[in-house]
Parts: structure tokens; sequence; C-alpha cells
């Protein structure tokens, strides 16, 4: 048994269980996209110790990549604030949806599971246009769904995987923000999810790293772009978070070492990560912030 396994217990349903997972985590791969049920320990993104407080009732949000992650974790923190979710996810993602949507209706929320690639433009205003008929409005998107892939060096990253980089993590948050931007009213918010990478680059995610600092430019551009509309546009960027995203683009000894360079040890868990998002969403909690870049990066700070 790994010490990661040692050091907590995490239930099926996300459950926190003990202290959070720390390196070395259990070897692990997965075939892309990856999927959240099969991932050992299991994530946590149930927040047990998040108290909603009607911050977001009676709002809609339209959350991409919401299966599972980051983006399962905030749907979920969503619905205990009070929103309904339309959540959007990869067709090889169906049973992960599924958990997240049975977690959002737990919440009393009501979820809608919409399958699509968000680099097809044309996807991506259906999904908004699905989401406005089966809720009749749309308050908040969070764009997260995103594609990695690590390469040692450039020449290893295909023109086919570059354009697939930048598509999904670039071409499909311009698409959904256009899109969402005919519906969302004043009070409005999108909240973008970015990453440390895009900050600071990384050697192995060159064309990733690329399209993190260009969403962190996107956010602080739109901002600038809609707030006399009073809507707000802010990003969310993580260090390294425990999600399928990473178990399916890393051999499974760096898997094991996943989150073992911050100065706490270990990765982020999914749950950790979305009350920022949360936050972002809130005109309690953030209505005189927009255009801004948040990092959650378990104890670095040489990004700010």
């Amino acid at each position: 048994m790994s010490q990661g396994t040692k050091q907590t217990r995490s239930k099926a349903n996300g459950e926190q269980v003990g202290e959070r997972p720390k390196a070395p985590l259990p070897k692990q791969q997965q075939e892309r996209p990856g999927l959240e049920h099969l991932i050992d320990p299991a994530p946590q993104f149930l927040a047990p110790d998040y108290k909603g407080s009607e911050k977001l009732k009676g709002k809609v949000a339209l959350i991409t990549g919401g299966d599972s992650g980051i983006g399962r974790s905030v749907a979920v923190l969503y619905a205990r604030e009070g929103a309904d979710v339309a959540i959007v996810h990869l067709p090889a993602e169906k049973k992960d949806a599924k958990i997240t949507a049975e977690h959002v209706e737990k919440e009393g929320g009501k979820c809608l599971v919409l399958a699509g690639d968000v680099s097809d433009p044309t996807v991506c205003r259906k999904l908004v246009m699905k989401t406005v008929k089966e809720f009749g409005r749309l308050d908040i998107l969070v764009n997260n769904a995103a594609y990695q892939n690590h390469q040692e060096s450039i020449d290893d990253i295909s023109d086919e995987q570059f354009d697939k980089t930048f598509k999904t993590n670039v071409y499909g948050y311009f698409y959904l923000a256009k899109a969402a931007l005919k519906h969302l009213p004043e009070g409005g918010a999108i909240v973008n999810c970015g990453s440390i990478t895009g900050l600071e680059g990384s050697k192995e995610l060159i064309d990733y790293s690329a399209t993190k600092g260009a969403i962190h430019a996107f956010t602080k551009s739109l901002a600038q772009n809609v707030v006399e509309k009073g809507i707000r546009v802010n990003c969310v960027a993580p260090g390294p978070v425990w999600t399928p995203l990473n178990i399916a683009d890393k051999d499974a000894e760096d898997v094991a070492e996943h989150g073992a360079d911050t100065p706490m040890k270990r990765p982020a868990q999914p749950e950790e990560i979305a009350p920022a998002f949360v936050f972002f969403a809130s005109n309690a909690d953030s209505s005189y912030i927009t255009g801004e870049v948040l990092t959650l990066l378990g104890g670095e700070t040489r990004a700010a």
C-alpha cells in the first residue's frame, strides 16, 4: 500500500475521510480523456465543510468539463448555493457526468447533462441554446474543459496536437463566451479556468501553457469589453490538482508524484479549488472584481 493511500481514505462518492492524499500517490494511468470513477484515491469534490448560503439562488450556470475534476466540484457547490446547472462532457465521460448530476440533484439543484466537443463552434452555440431552453435563462458561464498532452520536445508536438489543444482550450472559451453573452444579464458572470503554467510556462506543456496564457489575456480583455454591461469576467489559475486530466496525461510514476513539488507536498483536491469559482460567480462576494486571475498554488508565491 502506498504512502498516499495510508494517509487518507476517500469514499467512492468523493467524500473526504482523514487527511488529504500526499505523494507518493498510487501509480496509475488512463487513456484520454480520463475517467474520475477509476481514479484511486477518488478525488475529493463534495466539500463537506462548505455550507451554502443561497449566494446563487435562482441562477443558472453552464459548466464545461462538468463531469469530473474541478468542474464536478463547481457544479456541486453551485447547486449548494441555489443554482441549477448544465454540465458539458465528452461522450466517453457519460458515466462520470451521470454521477455529477446525481450529486447536483442531492443538493437540490436541477442538472442538465449535455454531451459535446467545445472545439466546434456550432456545438458551443447549441450548448448555450439548450441550457437557455431548459432553464429559461443563463447567468453564469464556467469555461473549464481542457486538453493537454505532455511532450519532451517541441519537435514532438504534432500540428494536429497543437491545433487540438488551442481549439479546445482557447477557441472553445471564445465560442462559448460569444454565445453566452447574448443571454447573460446584468450581474452575470463568466469564470474561466487558467493555470499556473500560463504564468510560468512548462517545458513539457508548451502548447498547453500557451493556451492558458491566452486564457488569462482573454479574461482581462473580455472583462474590459463587457464591464459596462454589468457582466464580470474572471479566471481561476490552479497549480496541480488531482483530476482525470492529469491521470490521463502522465506515466504512472509521474502520477504518483503529482503535486509533490509544491510546498504542501500534494496536489489540490477539486473541492479546494471550487470555492474560488463560487466567489467569482457570486455578486455577494465579488461584485467589484473583474479581469482578475487568481492563483491557487499550495504555497507557491512566485507567480504573484
